[in-house]
């Protein structure tokens, strides 16, 4: 697998992003059943200016968000909980992933999680979006955050849709 990682924002160095986005695109891949070494994801970790800017351009959103991402083709499901079909290893392109350091960094402050395990979720998040995963729905809510405990306990990494302490 390749994770194609274009570093706007300095900071994100420090947390060797590189590294950690191969650990979470690959376990992500891996969660649901796909062989990490045949797909190729592109990341931009930028700041919360150029993510909001993302935001506005491609969802009429013009404020900061911590992750976006492009499917490289859509793969959504029409009935809600269904799990999407895998990708083709014809076309090993999944699709592009921005994060912002800024909005990140305020969020794992917030929950008192660390930087790394807080990036990592949002990578994972990311690369199911990818793949055809979503919440907007109920239902494709219930099956996505449950893949994302799934691979981040399989990381040795928290429920992050648990409650702290309970």
């Amino acid at each position: 697998m390749t994770v194609d990682c274009v570093i706007e924002d300095t900071r994100w160095t420090e947390l060797d992003l590189e590294t950690l986005a191969a650990a979470a695109t690959a376990a992500a891949l891996d969660g649901v059943g796909l062989d990490g070494s045949v797909w190729d994801i592109s990341l931009l970790a930028c700041d919360d200016a150029r993510i909001a800017a993302l935001n506005a351009d491609f969802r009429g959103k013009p404020q900061p968000t911590n992750v976006l991402s492009w499917p490289a083709m859509e793969r959504g499901v029409a009935v809600a909980g269904e799990t999407p079909s895998p990708p083709d290893p014809v076309d090993p392109e999944l699709g592009d992933i921005a994060i912002s350091y800024d909005t990140c960094a305020r969020e794992a402050a917030e929950a008192a999680k660390s930087m790394a395990d807080h990036t990592t979720h949002l990578i994972v998040h990311a690369t199911l979006h990818l793949l055809g995963y979503d919440h907007e729905r109920d239902a494709d809510a219930t099956l996505m955050e449950g893949l994302e405990s799934q691979i981040l306990g399989n990381m040795g990494l928290a429920d992050p849709y648990r409650e702290q302490g309970a």
